[in-house]
């Protein structure tokens, strides 16, 4: 699964968990640009993204991670 194909699957998840259907992730997106992202909603995401992609993030990658581009770089490093 390339980086492309695992962004338009993370929008997906994105659009869930903000209950945003509105939400249209590019690698630069971040928490500035999605209003709910806080440190909470950080954790449900993240639980949701394991979920989705069967994958287990450590809890060190998990919190570091900022962007949209950088936790589908993460997802593609345990795929």
């Amino acid at each position: 699964m390339n980086k492309e194909e695992i962004l338009k699957k993370l929008n997906a998840v994105f659009c869930d968990v903000f209950d945003d259907d509105t939400i249209c992730l590019t690698a630069e997106t971040n928490a500035d640009d999605i209003d709910d992202w806080d440190s909470l909603a950080h954790i449900s995401l993240i639980a949701a993204i394991e979920n989705e992609f069967d994958i287990r993030f450590d809890i060190k990658t998990a919190l570091h991670l900022k962007t949209a581009g950088e936790i589908a770089d993460a997802i593609s490093a345990l795929l």
